[in-house]
């Protein structure tokens, strides 16, 4: 923890980086009610790599299209969604 007040910004900072995250990581989550640990962590370990090849994607088509890599995303995760339950039927 930092004594300094823009250093506890920076941090308040990285802890929303970290809901955030966790927030979109959420959208690619399966619902469930079951209570079944290893069900629910393996939806949340899915979700994460579907996320994580999203933002793949979203990160390659913009160092295609404009040369550089902006935080807001080209390839949106409703899009990706979308395609997903397109192609698989899923969801």
């Amino acid at each position: 923890m930092t004594n300094s007040p823009a250093g506890a910004v920076k941090e308040y900072n990285y802890s929303w980086e970290i809901e955030s995250g966790y927030k979109s990581i959420k959208r690619f989550m399966a619902a469930t009610t079951s209570k079944h640990f290893g069900l629910r962590f393996f939806y949340f370990s899915f979700a994460c790599l579907l996320y994580s090849i999203w933002r793949a994607v979203d990160l390659l088509v913009q160092a295609e299209l404009t040369r550089e890599y902006e935080h807001s995303p080209i390839v949106t995760a409703d899009n990706t969604l979308t395609l997903l339950k397109k192609e698989t039927g899923i969801g």
